[in-house]
């Protein structure tokens, strides 16, 4: 096992389980604005939602664009007298208290932590992915947030990692690792940036096409004990 210095984590579906802390926003902005969230508006908004990450992981559109035009176009279905602004903001405050650590999360960083930098690499929203960390019990562990709002590009674009490699003064690729459950993002992030990666997959989905990860695993345990040999320290 190579002596990795940093090892970058994605976020959702990493770390932290995304779909329930939607699933609660969801649910409380509808709530808040009197509306009933019947599966008929859920179904409308993932298509959306989908469309729109697709085109930002492309490049074509920005986060701040993202966040209100989904609810735009949501609220254009029925509801075209409430400002998707407000809606967008009301959202996000929730989503940003969606806390669902991952079986094995904390202890994966608390092992990892004393012996390399932990850094997260989300392809997020700051509002939304800063209190998620910060008042998770991750955050101990945790050296660094890189937001792809902040860094202006999202992985798989390698200068979301040339951002980090920036703010930590760090830029050996040899001892760096990227680890997360996307092959289209994070593996596909780590090939373009010239790193290693880790593709935790606990679904065991296939990987007939697409890059190659350099390690695979089907969950955090396993990961922790695939790197349980790394590093010298983080001096």
């Amino acid at each position: 096992m190579k002596d990795y210095r940093i090892v970058f984590l994605d976020l959702d579906n990493t770390l932290l389980a995304f779909g329930p802390a939607e699933d609660q926003a969801m649910a409380q902005t509808f709530k808040a604005f009197g509306l009933a969230l019947d599966p008929g508006m859920v179904q409308a908004y993932e298509a959306i939602n989908r469309e729109l990450w697709a085109r930002l992981e492309r490049g074509e559109i920005g986060t701040a664009f993202l966040k209100v035009e989904r609810f735009r176009r949501l609220l254009a279905q029925g509801h075209p007298d409430i400002d998707p602004v407000a809606f967008s903001d009301t959202f996000s405050s929730w989503l940003g208290r969606g806390i669902f650590p991952l079986p094995g999360a904390v202890e994966l960083c608390a092992s990892l932590s004393p012996r390399c930098r932990l850094v997260v690499v989300s392809n997020g929203i700051k509002e939304v992915q800063v209190p998620r960390v910060r008042d998770s019990p991750l955050s101990p562990y945790i050296e660094a947030l890189i937001v792809s709002e902040e860094a202006g590009v999202g992985k798989p674009d390698p200068g979301i990692f040339e951002h980090a490699c920036r703010l930590l003064d760090f830029h050996d690729k040899a001892a760096m690792l990227m680890v997360g459950d996307s092959l289209a993002s994070d593996i596909q992030g780590g090939a373009n940036f010239g790193i290693d990666t880790c593709w935790y997959n606990p679904g065991h989905r296939d990987r007939s096409a697409g890059p190659v990860p350099t390690y695979e695993a089907d969950s955090l345990a396993a990961i922790a004990g695939l790197l349980e040999g790394i590093g010298p320290g983080r001096e």
